[in-house]
């Protein structure tokens, strides 16, 4: 399975000088957020793929004009070809914007996914914001969450996908790192990453007929 993840800012080469060649054998558009709704309907539209999307802190405009053709999973886990995804979107709460949190409130967000996440684990964890001290910064806006390195403890998941931290604000910031078993990227811009396939029974039909399964919503 071949993922298209993005965060942040358009790419210029998907967007202004688009080509369907840029995306040949991406199975799913993954948005770890900050991103225009129209750059994520324009994508979803070109590649006729699935596109799964959580907030970042810069999208309260989401609320009254969303991505069209596209499928939230923030405060989710939804299954996509054998995988569970988890989605938690936002970053850590720095003024009385939308889509902020405190520790306290992700920690809860997180509690309320218990039952799913028990029986089904998390295969690739999609936020905004980094973990603490995997990737963030020590500025009030983008600090990571203690509790999404919890959850990389606890399930051990194939990949953490998050955006937020801009790869040039940090010099010589790695756009990859790896912590256990797991790979954290950087999504700032636009990268892929690939998974074996996994055999999946077909499950009820999401968004547009795409086969997906969610297993659990906050």
């Amino acid at each position: 399975m071949k993922l298209l993840v993005i965060s942040d800012a358009p790419d210029q080469g998907l967007w202004d000088y688009f080509s369907k060649e840029k995306l040949q054998g991406a199975d799913a558009i993954i948005s770890c957020g900050d991103l225009p709704a129209s750059y994520l309907t324009f994508l979803v539209t070109m590649a006729n793929k699935p596109l799964f999307y959580v907030h970042g802190n810069h999208d309260v405009k989401y609320e009254h004009q969303p991505p069209e053709g596209c499928d939230c999973i923030d405060g989710r886990v939804v299954e996509f070809k054998g995988y569970h995804i988890l989605g938690l979107g936002g970053c850590m709460k720095y003024n009385n914007s939308a889509q902020q949190y405190t520790e306290g409130q992700m920690k809860r967000r997180i509690a309320k996914l218990s039952r799913a996440l028990k029986r089904d684990g998390v295969d690739i964890l999609v936020t905004h914001a980094p973990a603490r001290e995997l990737g963030d910064m020590d500025d009030p806006c983008h600090r990571g969450f203690a509790c999404f390195r919890e959850l990389l403890d606890r399930f051990r998941p194939k990949y953490h996908l998050h955006g937020h931290v801009h790869l040039q604000y940090v010099p010589n910031q790695s756009r990859v790192r790896q912590y256990g078993e797991t790979t954290i990227v950087n999504a700032s811009g636009k990268c892929f990453i690939e998974l074996p396939d996994r055999p999946c029974a077909l499950r009820p039909r999401g968004l547009k007929g795409w086969v997906l399964r969610h297993v659990g919503m906050i």
